[in-house]
């Protein structure tokens, strides 16, 4: 097995970009919060059925236009979140850098005016750049708009500070968030659901740009709790039987490593028999909320097939994080488990991306701007630290293996962890190391680090992982290594 090995990132040059090309691709990237990747039905197909459908036999959501994507284009099976929380990540993905480098490593922080982002970098070439949804990049203030850097999308009119409000209630120049007992009680025009506002809006703005080369990102808040989804999505799922995932069970949970909720619960995430019972139910509406986003993306390739647009146009559907929804006893995000740090992407371009092609390499949303500019055949002096991978995207090849080791870390640098596309290691300042082998337990509940047989992958995917934190001052080295020379 061998390593990619990355270039470091030695100044913030002020980029000079040159298009190579007659005509501009478009690019849509349709970005969700706290989405589980097993709910996309594309995922479901390309695992094992225990995996696919870790709530139940056939208890999952459908998803056939997001799958269109992959169907049409590529599906990239281990992308991984920078870190599994939403500012680090979102960070991430429009810089090409790790947190760290962002300016936004941790929940609520702004994102650095001085870092180049691929929207700077498009709208410098002549791009209508839009941005359309929750940011997460400039604080916590909710429901707020008006954000003033705009760090690269000349339309920020409706990026939207942060919340997760199902409703928003909007007369005149009054917008507020409101759940949905409050939006029954309001004239029916003075209510929309935030899914359904932040597409309309992108397709008002794709009306208006399908003239010109545009690059548009539209964050829906959604999956994110509070896991409710609006009518006839309440109700879609309401006849599954959903079942406690294998992980929950008590020989399973009784030892956990800390980084995981071991010992003390780390807070109101550590999960329970009961409580699960209690919140069955969410998990039904946050499968009928996915098949609200899966509409919303029909809309959207249904406005690119009317205006001819779907062959140079590069859409995206990714996330920033995802939602453990009861394995291993947890809620929400924030841990190295897949559930958690591993993201649904999937990119159709149907004049360079073949149709069909899955993609079996270890990658993380810091690839995703070096990629993206790659693919939009864009060149730029802008420094990243992500590699770009589009020739993973663009070759012949149907299915493109790799033992690439990238790694992610938890925003402020507890816990780091490396990730090939079958090995996972975990290194954390207060637990003795761990090593997670995929593909023979892809429930990650059997520690190999100190297996005799997994003691060179165990040297290798450590040594590659501190060389690389090493090279992008990655905060967790600077937290000791306890646990690493014994």
């Amino acid at each position: 097995m061998s390593c990619t090995s990355q270039k470091k990132v030695t100044n913030q040059a002020k980029e000079e970009v040159v298009l190579n090309t007659n005509e501009k691709p478009n690019l849509i990237i349709i970005h969700t919060d706290e989405h589980n990747f097993r709910t996309i039905s594309a995922y479901q197909k390309l695992l094992p059925e225990a995996q696919a459908f870790v709530w139940g036999k056939g208890n999952n959501s459908k998803t056939p236009y997001i799958d269109k994507l992959a169907e049409e284009g590529a599906i990239a099976t281990s992308y991984y979140a920078a870190s599994p929380v939403c500012t680090p990540s979102r960070a991430s993905l429009v810089t090409g850098l790790h947190p760290g480098a962002t300016g936004a490593p941790k929940n609520g922080m702004h994102i650095s005016e001085d870092v180049p982002t691929f929207a700077t970098i498009l709208r410098d070439q002549g791009y209508a750049t839009s941005y359309v949804g929750k940011w997460h990049l400039a604080g916590h203030e909710k429901y707020a708009f008006g954000i003033k850097y705009k760090a690269g999308f000349d339309d920020n009119r409706y990026m939207m500070k942060g919340g997760h409000a199902p409703y928003f209630h909007i007369k005149g120049d009054k917008f507020k968030g409101i759940n949905e007992n409050n939006a029954a009680k309001l004239p029916k025009e003075e209510v929309v659901h935030s899914t359904d506002y932040f597409t309309d809006k992108t397709l008002e703005i794709l009306e208006r740009d399908k003239n010109k080369p545009f690059a548009l990102m539209l964050s829906i808040p959604d999956p994110h709790t509070p896991d409710y989804a609006k009518p006839p999505y309440n109700t879609m799922y309401e006849d599954l039987n959903i079942e406690a995932p294998k992980t929950m069970a008590p020989e399973y949970t009784a030892i956990k490593p800390s980084w995981a909720g071991g010992g003390k619960p780390d807070n109101n995430e550590a999960f329970g028999k009961k409580a699960f019972e209690n919140e069955k139910n969410a998990l039904k509406q946050y499968f009928g909320m996915v098949s609200h986003i899966d509409d919303s993306v029909g809309r959207i390739l249904q406005f690119l097939e009317d205006n001819h647009l779907t062959e140079n146009t590069i859409v995206i559907f990714t996330s920033d994080h995802g939602d453990m929804f009861f394995e291993h006893n947890r809620r929400n995000k924030g841990v190295p488990y897949e559930g958690s740090a591993r993201i649904p992407f999937l990119i159709r371009y149907p004049n360079k991306i073949p149709s069909g092609k899955v993609i079996n390499t270890a990658y993380t949303n810091v690839d995703f701007t070096p990629t993206i500019l790659s693919l939009m055949n864009v060149k730029t002096d802008a420094k990243f630290q992500g590699l770009d991978t589009s020739d993973d995207f663009t070759n012949n090849k149907k299915v493109v293996n790799s033992d690439r080791i990238t790694y992610f870390a938890k925003s402020g640098g507890w816990w780091v962890s490396a990730v090939s596309d079958r090995y996972k290691l975990v290194i954390d300042k207060k637990e003795k190391p761990y090593l997670f082998d995929l593909q023979k337990d892809p429930d990650e509940l059997i520690n190999f680090y100190h297996d005799a047989a997994y003691a060179g992958i165990a040297k290798m995917m450590q040594a590659e992982l501190f060389k690389q934190m090493k090279m992008y001052d990655e905060p967790g080295l600077k937290l000791g290594q306890k646990y690493i020379t014994e």
